[in-house]
């Protein structure tokens, strides 16, 4: 085992399954924690108010799987498109997380058993 607090971040443009080895303070086994799902908007007036709502969502999910990594100091994010791009960019300026060592992945949809697995076997636990 490991004595880094490490976390695993599976994600896609609508839901993110979050494995940790730490309670933000003691080193312990991966477990996974609650996932997080994105808020979709639907039906806008016009696209610059889309765009807008768009984005705040955006910022929305990436806040709230921000949530449960506290005090986390290497982070590996997986999953479909480009979205853990945007969220290592977001997480980045974000002050706690300016040194925080990132790691990206890319994978196809997963189920959180598998989410946990992957983390596992990619920090080797």
């Amino acid at each position: 085992m490991q004595n880094k607090k490490s976390a695993g971040v599976w994600l896609d443009q609508t839901q993110a399954f979050i494995a940790i080895n730490h309670d933000g303070r003691e080193v312990s086994d991966f477990h996974l924690v609650d996932s997080v799902t994105a808020v979709i908007q639907q039906g806008n007036s016009n696209e610059n108010t889309g765009n807008n709502a768009e984005i705040t969502n955006r910022h929305k999910f990436f806040k709230n799987i921000l949530e449960k990594l506290t005090n986390t100091d290497e982070l590996f994010l997986t999953g479909t498109g480009t979205i853990q791009e945007e969220f290592k960019s977001y997480l980045l300026e974000t002050a706690p997380f300016k040194n925080t060592k990132v790691t990206l992945g890319t994978s196809q949809q997963m189920s959180e058993e598998q989410v946990l697995e992957e983390v596992k076997k990619h920090f080797g636990s």
